[in-house]
């Protein structure tokens, strides 16, 4: 590979967009009382885990992303705007199905947020917080209401929710349930 070459493979990674996350259960709804839930509907035109494409809507706005593979807590990620009737028409005709039905929180952390998502149908009773992070071992502290670690656990991914819901899974060896309040 040529020197030319390799510059602008190195100026693009490093302009690429990053996500650095952190991803846990949650163990109790004390979180509610920080934030109002926000309604997201969201489907997946792919689901092949080196290349995911997720068609959102929050509101009245419409989102494509498109996400790289998971490694540690970092993948790519790049997110555009679209327009929300084009998004209602991937979600009804193009998308896996189940599509995703959630309300998300979002709580503020000293200078961090939590994002936690209350799944409904086919995902309903779980419950699943994510931190954001601006490097990988970026030190921060857990609320009372974050339960186990699963970052690094590809079933709780929202792509794979789509192939294998909550509701389909052995309940006896999950282990898993959040105290109501």
């Amino acid at each position: 590979m040529t020197a030319k070459r390799m510059t602008k493979i190195n100026i693009k990674l490093k302009t690429m967009a990053i996500e650095i996350e952190r991803k846990f259960l949650v163990k109790n709804e004390d979180f509610k009382k920080s934030a109002k839930g926000v309604f997201y509907h969201q489907g997946f035109l792919n689901t092949v885990k080196e290349r995911v494409v997720r068609v959102r809507i929050v509101g009245d706005k419409g989102f494509l992303t498109v996400k790289g593979i998971t490694k540690g807590a970092i993948r790519t990620e790049f997110e555009y705007d679209i327009p929300v009737d084009d998004a209602i028409i991937m979600l009804e005709s193009l998308c896996e199905k189940p599509t995703i039905k959630k309300y998300r929180y979002k709580i503020p952390w000293g200078d961090l947020f939590w994002e936690v998502d209350e799944f409904l149908d086919e995902n309903k009773d779980l419950i699943v917080a994510e931190i954001e992070l601006q490097h990988e071992d970026q030190k921060f502290t857990l609320p009372d209401w974050i339960g186990e670690e699963v970052t690094g656990d590809p079933k709780y991914l929202n792509s794979n929710l789509v192939k294998k819901p909550y509701s389909s899974w052995d309940q006896e060896t999950c282990n898993y349930s959040v105290k109501k309040n």
